[in-house]
């Protein structure tokens, strides 16, 4: 029993360090839109958490096409948290 929780203990760990890995860091010359609102708002959490720790991790997208994208972010927080709390 005690393996198995170790094991997920790591996977949980390997899947939270490959999610912050995607969040934007810095100005990038390419702008990001709607679907990319949508992964960073996912990875918001997370990105939230390495941030915490003073890591080099931007919370959004700096360089973005302003509503969409902001319009994606916000579905993509909501779709990671508020989905799970109407099944009730």
């Amino acid at each position: 029993m005690k393996k198995q929780k170790i094991i997920i203990a790591i996977l949980f760990l390997s899947i939270a360090i490959n999610l912050t890995s995607c969040a934007p860091a810095g100005y990038s010359s390419n702008e990001y839109g709607f679907f990319s609102g949508i992964l960073h708002g996912f990875i918001f959490v997370f990105a939230l958490i390495g941030k915490l720790f003073s890591l080099d991790v931007g919370l959004y997208a700096e360089h973005n096409t302003g509503f969409f994208y902001w319009l994606g972010f916000i579905i993509g927080i909501g779709g990671l948290g508020g989905g799970a709390s109407s099944r009730r």
